[in-house]
């Protein structure tokens, strides 16, 4: 597909103004999994995706195209009005030449599919699952398509009916002598695109794990590994066949390995990694593992999940520290939906059940001049009341008796501890 593309882009020198060689160089870059070039080369061809446009042109593939690049850069709502002007357009010219209805569904049957994906993932999943159940078992679809509405039921029914499953899957692959090499049948390898194909063999893989097949998950795996070297996702499949196995340490060497190798394409596989090592009590390793992944190290569920990572392998100072830089992080960010809030109750908490009074009741007081809560009041003041009895009596005017008492029974209790 990519020699396709530079076919192409020779002819392109020529200033040929053709429309159906836009048409072509568009589907080629979706074909060879370059969707999100797409828009710029629509701009730079001077298309015009105008409906009276693709009308006078006859052209709803275009749109279609258009809206496959779209739902690449996730702007869903987009790509959803441009498949509905796909198929809009696609069914006035086929009824022009004479198409019958069950003949139309069958060559807009790629549009209808792509329509069921974004219904998909704008959380539709009923209405899309029901497309894809017509498709399959009207058998109203080319191959392609019916591949795409197999792969994408699959994901989500997961693991539900995993034998019929694995039946819809296997009608699509093809079978080979050579060892880790992998094909579909007829001609679906050309008609796929990189990414169409690696989600169906790494659907056949999480099924084939849940049915304890795992000697031919290892064997679709080695596959996929040679098929798709750049891509991260056989990698995570290889370590999910390891931990399936119950050979954890093989699971982690492996997902350590590459994130040492591609560290600028290893979020998914050290978020993976510290999963798997914190299930098993590696905890350092799981510390380490969140700790590689920069741009997460400020956000709440990281922080918490780092403390209590930290607090588990009995360093509380680390653990401090953690809360520390996250609280740094968030004083210093513009951004609207600031956590800082959040982080420093956690962290005013933190540190007073270990025994950090003083820092806690700074925390405390940067919470009350700025959020001024309830909460937060209380917690100044019974820090105060550790650290300097004073203070926490002037915190609580309306209520002075009362702070005395509480301070007066707070020290006598702490003679108690000491005697």
């Amino acid at each position: 597909m990519n020699d396709c593309m530079s076919s192409y882009e020779k002819l392109k020198k020529f200033k040929i103004d053709s429309m159906d060689l836009k048409i072509n160089i568009i589907a080629a870059l979706v074909a060879a999994g370059r969707a999100s070039e797409v828009q710029a080369a629509m701009k730079a061809l001077k298309v015009d995706l105008t409906t009276r446009a693709l009308r006078d042109t006859r052209s709803f593939e275009l749109a279609y195209n258009s809206a496959c690049s779209l739902i690449e850069n996730k702007k869903y709502s987009e790509a959803k009005e441009q498949l509905d002007l796909a198929k809009r357009i696609g069914k006035e010219e086929l009824m022009v030449e004479d198409y019958g209805e069950a003949d139309i569904e069958y060559e807009l049957a790629p549009v209808s599919a792509q329509l069921a994906y974004v219904q998909q993932l704008q959380g539709q999943s009923q209405e899309a699952m029901q497309t894809y159940v017509n498709m399959i078992n009207g058998q109203s679809a080319d191959l392609s398509s019916l591949a795409v509405a197999t792969t994408n039921l699959i994901s989500i029914k997961g693991t539900k009916d995993t034998a019929d499953s694995l039946k819809k899957l296997d009608r699509l692959i093809g079978t080979t002598t050579a060892p880790n090499q992998l094909h579909l049948v007829e001609n679906l390898d050309y008609k796929l695109s990189p990414w169409q194909k690696e989600a169906l063999y790494s659907a056949r893989v999480l099924l084939l794990l849940h049915a304890n097949k795992t000697e031919q998950a290892h064997e679709l795996v080695r596959g996929l590994l040679g098929m798709f070297p750049d891509s991260v996702f056989p990698v995570l499949l290889q370590a999910a066949v390891h931990v399936k196995e119950k050979k954890i340490h093989k699971a982690e060497d492996v997902l350590s390995q590459y994130a040492e190798k591609r560290p600028e394409n290893s979020k998914g596989l050290l978020l993976a990694l510290a999963q798997i090592a914190a299930n098993a009590n590696h905890f350092q390793l799981a510390a380490d593992s969140l700790s590689r992944i920069p741009d997460i190290q400020h956000m709440p569920a990281t922080v918490a999940t780092l403390v209590a990572l930290k607090e588990r392998l009995g360093d509380s100072n680390a653990a401090a520290s953690v809360l520390d830089s996250a609280i740094n992080w968030w004083k210093n960010s513009m951004t609207e939906d600031n956590k800082l809030d959040i982080l420093t109750r956690e962290a005013a908490a933190f540190k007073l059940s270990h025994g950090r009074d003083e820092e806690a009741c700074l925390l405390y007081e940067e919470l009350v001049k700025s959020h001024g809560s309830i909460e937060a009041l209380a917690g100044l003041v019974m820090t105060s009341a550790r650290t300097n009895l004073e203070k926490a009596c002037g915190r609580a005017p309306r209520h002075e008796g009362r702070c005395s008492r509480g301070s007066e029974e707070a020290k006598g209790k702490e003679e108690e501890a000491e005697a």
